[in-house]
């Protein structure tokens, strides 16, 4: 009997904290990357939340483009994995979102998730945990949901390959070397390849 009960406790599944969920996609939460490291007391929660030395370091780079060269007379940048209510069951995380400031008005900034597109939508690399098969599609899903909802054009940085993907709705999605001059926004260009060298980071 005592053997039965631990058996029973062994195979109970360990629920998994709502803290661990990076977003939530067609009514499914999507859990960060290494969330099951931290289920088994391998990792600690903040040891797969935070961005590397290197994302954090492009997303400075990028912020320096848009606030110095593009300004925020017609703008906000939002970053800090800003949170975005699609619709039901539909809620994203971002890394750099551009906004008009028309568009996201005084009264529609509070305490929960932003709720109107973005013009622009900046990803860098994939935070989620592709384990299970349904995830394998994951960049291009959330590329076409973004569209959808209204972003003008989204980006997304994969660092391991020094790419950069270019999305437009009802275009051709390009994916380029991230040596190469990139419009952001409004004709002003980003080249990561470049500034990486000119800062001294070994690539």
């Amino acid at each position: 009997m005592l053997t039965s009960e631990k058996s029973k406790q062994k195979n109970r599944v360990k629920p998994i904290p709502e803290s661990l969920i990076y977003e939530i996609m067609d009514g499914r939460p999507l859990y960060y990357k290494g969330y099951k490291d931290v289920l088994t007391n391998k990792k600690t929660s903040e040891e797969i939340m935070g961005a590397s030395g290197l994302q954090s370091f492009i997303i400075q780079y990028l912020l320096e483009v848009l606030y110095l060269k593009i300004g925020r007379k017609k703008y906000h940048f939002l970053t800090n994995e800003i949170g975005t209510h699609l619709d039901k069951g539909n809620n994203l995380s971002g890394d750099i979102y551009i906004y008009e400031k028309n568009v996201l008005s005084p009264e529609k900034i509070n305490t929960r998730y932003v709720e109107v597109a973005p013009k622009i939508a900046i990803e860098i690399d994939i935070r989620i945990d592709l384990s299970d098969e349904k995830d394998f599609g994951y960049v291009f899903t959330k590329t076409h949901k973004l569209l959808d909802f209204g972003v003008e054009k989204v980006f997304w940085i994969f660092t391991k390959h020094q790419k950069v993907m270019v999305a437009t709705k009802d275009q051709d999605w390009l994916t380029k070397n991230w040596n190469q001059e990139i419009e952001l926004l409004d004709c002003e260009y980003f080249n990561i390849g470049k500034f990486l060298t000119d800062e001294g980071v070994v690539q």
